[in-house]
């Protein structure tokens, strides 16, 4: 009798254990604590990590803790490209970064990026939330990429340092060197304004900016002000030459172990995130060149046709590098 009663709660417990350990795959319920580590190169005021953090709240109050989300801002986990490897590579859950930091694995992502495709926010969203972004995303499958959402980075414009001047015209862009990301149509951007692009990871652009390293840099509105990018740049060209969406991602092997119930609870969670995002970004985009201003940055605002007419061969010089379909698509 007492031998049967042992085996009895032996088995009990064994159910119990495998209750509160099993994860279930795509369709199952899952009762297994998931934590999720959410990296991101840039500071915890930026607007990724801002709505990164309503996405969390909302993740965790909807499992009751089961699943958590642990943020990490600042490069503590790496770069945007290391980040970007991370996920790829099973060792970053969640990030976001510019659709043209993920082009080493899916070329195509990037398509948004070329100069002066949009003339505001509204344009932009309906652009990347349409069939053409979708298309575009498709090989990121791929590579451990689940695109959860777009985030907005902005419209990115020129600064530079005291020494060189303000920007009025694309004359004064000639043989500056500019710091960009690893992005080839930013970078052919700022060949054909004549200057002279070079990459550097973001995490270190403050402290190159400060040792005069590069003459300029360009990043949307949102990113120069949060990052206090206005303590080593003296001036801000608003040039709006290329709008920079955000791919909001997660490890697709993550992703596909997740319960059909905690699959929709994430990309509820992701889009009440990127509408967060999005409204940081047009809200600061409209408020910070005064703050900029205030913190004693020379504001221009260039001639715009003339930038455009500069540019209009970036389309033809990657007629080898994008789908045929989409570059189509885009002219």
């Amino acid at each position: 009798m007492m031998k049967t009663n042992r085996l009895l709660v032996l088995a009990l417990t064994m159910g119990l254990g495998l209750f509160v350990c099993g994860c279930g795959g795509s369709g199952e319920n899952s009762s297994k604590s998931i934590v999720l580590k959410a990296g991101f190169s840039t500071s915890e005021s930026d607007p990724r990590v801002v709505a990164t953090e309503l996405f969390k709240q909302e993740v965790e109050a909807a499992t009751n803790g089961r699943i958590t989300v642990e943020i990490y801002p600042d490069g503590k986990l790496g770069s945007d490209a290391d980040l970007i490897s991370g996920v790829v590579n099973s060792q970053v859950d969640i990030t976001a970064s510019s659709a043209g930091n993920f082009a080493n694995y899916a070329p195509n992502v990037g398509i948004s990026a070329f100069p002066f495709l949009f003339d505001d926010f509204d344009e932009a969203w309906s652009f990347v939330d349409g069939d053409v972004e979708v298309q575009a995303e498709q090989e990121l499958s791929n590579y451990n990429i689940k695109v959860l959402g777009h985030y907005d980075n902005g419209f990115r414009c020129v600064t530079t340092s005291a020494s060189v001047g303000p920007v009025n015209s694309v004359s004064d862009m000639q043989g500056l060197k500019i710091r960009t990301p690893e992005n080839q149509i930013v970078m052919q951007t700022m060949l054909l304004l004549g200057a002279e692009p070079k990459v550097l990871e973001f995490t270190k652009l403050y402290e190159a900016l400060s040792k005069g390293e590069f003459d300029a840099q360009e990043n949307p509105i949102p990113v120069i002000y949060n990052n206090n990018l206005y303590e080593v740049q003296s001036n801000l060209a608003i040039t709006n030459h290329s709008y920079d969406v955000m791919l909001f991602v997660i490890r697709q092997d993550v992703w596909k172990g997740l319960s059909k119930e905690d699959q929709e609870i994430l990309q509820n969670a992701a889009k009440k995130a990127q509408e967060k995002d999005r409204e940081l970004i047009e809200n600061q985009t409209n408020e910070y060149i005064q703050k900029l201003e205030e913190a004693g940055m020379t504001v221009t605002y260039p001639d715009l046709d003339e930038f455009k007419k500069a540019t209009s061969s970036a389309v033809e010089l990657f007629a080898n590098t994008y789908d045929a379909e989409l570059l189509k698509k885009i002219q």
